[in-house]
């Protein structure tokens, strides 16, 4: 049997050809030279490993406020389910169990790292640290209260006119800038508020011509009744406005005093007023018998503790506009527990209200950012007050 030969071109060195393409190795020793499959799949692993931890880092703020607004939107959906049980855990109750794990983190670890006047705060502003501690007592008290009638998707999407209403307290208390878009934001978040709260008086006139019929049924299928929506509504709203006086005072002391003492005089005060009121008009202190359900009463307070936590470090990495922009990212993770947890679809109406509020509210935002933009390529100094979110108090 004839032997094959293989003959392989080689070309001086000095050959034209020699710069234009590579030179043509036997096959053994192409193999010997190339890199293995493993090697190659190994490099490819550590550069995706490097782009996801560049990514991360870059965007660890947002990624904080994010896990924030998970363990929000889970305390709440713990609360609806406290309320619900026989007997149901009463609002003060749950203040109260909140607030007290949130006080004795705080207290400890100022204790233990050595901050100056834990328990009263400085001299100076104790008394602004009492009263943001009184105001962020009705703004919890409101969320907490309108669970009980409202879906967790539509307690939490009220929370969203807080950075308008603190727009405009700080334009009227500290006279910081309130612009028209920001007005007209209002106006269309109000609209959504109406959306949400769907009064009879005007609902039941548009469902005589058949118009929101489906909706009305919803209504009716509902276990509250319309008298009971309305008024958690408006205690809803009365939280909105505790907590934009908790977080105008914020703004008025954020300089002068420690980060937590806020948060340490907000729950004393919170602790305060739920006990006196739970003693005076004699109510229980209901402790669940399941170990599931008396769990969920403990985690209401270690979820709201490290919300305040991550939101408090999201904050510091990263700018206003981008972390505002991440606090509305509770209301998408409310609605997706309120359908694994409650099995509850909210109402046609309920939905276009609440994207008007955060259509409305995100256009603040943007827009803020935009003309921030325009100042830094102008070089022209802005100090702006920082902007804020929804409440997580």
């Amino acid at each position: 049997m004839p032997t094959r030969h293989t003959q392989y071109l080689t070309l001086p060195l000095d050959s034209p050809a020699s710069t234009d393409c590579p030179p043509v190795l036997p096959p053994a020793q192409a193999r010997s030279q190339s890199p293995g499959i493993a090697a190659i799949t190994k490099t490819k692993w550590r550069s995706a490993f490097s782009r996801t931890r560049k990514i991360i880092e870059s965007n660890a703020g947002i990624l904080l406020i994010v896990a924030a607004q998970i363990l929000v939107s889970l305390a709440n959906a713990a609360v609806k389910k406290l309320h619900s049980i026989d007997p149901p855990v009463s609002t003060m109750q749950l203040i109260t169990v909140r607030m007290g794990i949130t006080y004795a983190c705080c207290i400890i670890y100022m204790l233990s790292t050595g901050v100056s006047d834990p328990f009263l705060g400085p001299r100076g502003v104790r008394m602004l640290l009492v009263f943001r501690g009184l105001f962020g007592f009705f703004g919890l008290f409101g969320i907490y209260y309108s669970l009980q009638y409202l879906s967790l998707s539509d307690a939490t999407v009220l929370t969203f006119l807080v950075p308008l209403c603190t727009a405009i307290a700080g334009s009227v208390l500290l006279n910081e800038k309130f612009s028209i878009r920001e007005a007209l934001a209002g106006i269309f978040s109000l609209f959504g508020v109406v959306l949400i709260a769907r009064p009879a008086f005007i609902f039941d006139a548009g469902s005589q011509d058949g118009s929101f019929a489906g909706d009305i049924a919803n209504i009716v299928m509902e276990k509250t009744t319309s008298s009971q929506r309305l008024v958690a509504i408006g205690v809803a709203l009365v939280g909105v406005l505790g907590v934009t006086g908790a977080y105008t005072l914020i703004r008025a002391i954020v300089k002068r005093v420690h980060p937590l003492h806020p948060l340490t005089s907000f729950s004393a005060q919170c602790i305060i007023v739920s006990t006196t009121y739970m003693i005076a008009t004699k109510s229980p202190f209901i402790i669940p018998t399941r170990l599931d359900l008396l769990g969920l009463l403990i985690l209401v307070g270690i979820f709201g503790f490290t919300a305040q936590v991550l939101l408090a470090m999201g904050l510091q990495r990263e700018t206003a506009s981008r972390g505002s922009l991440a606090l509305y990212t509770q209301v998408v993770f409310s609605t997706i527990f309120e359908r694994i947890f409650f099995k509850s679809v909210p109402p046609m109406l309920s939905v276009c209200g609440a994207l008007i509020i955060l259509t409305s509210a995100l256009y603040v935002i943007l827009a803020k950012k935009e003309d921030s933009s325009a100042v830094v390529l102008g070089d022209q100094p802005n100090e702006q007050a920082p902007e804020e979110g929804p409440p997580e108090d």
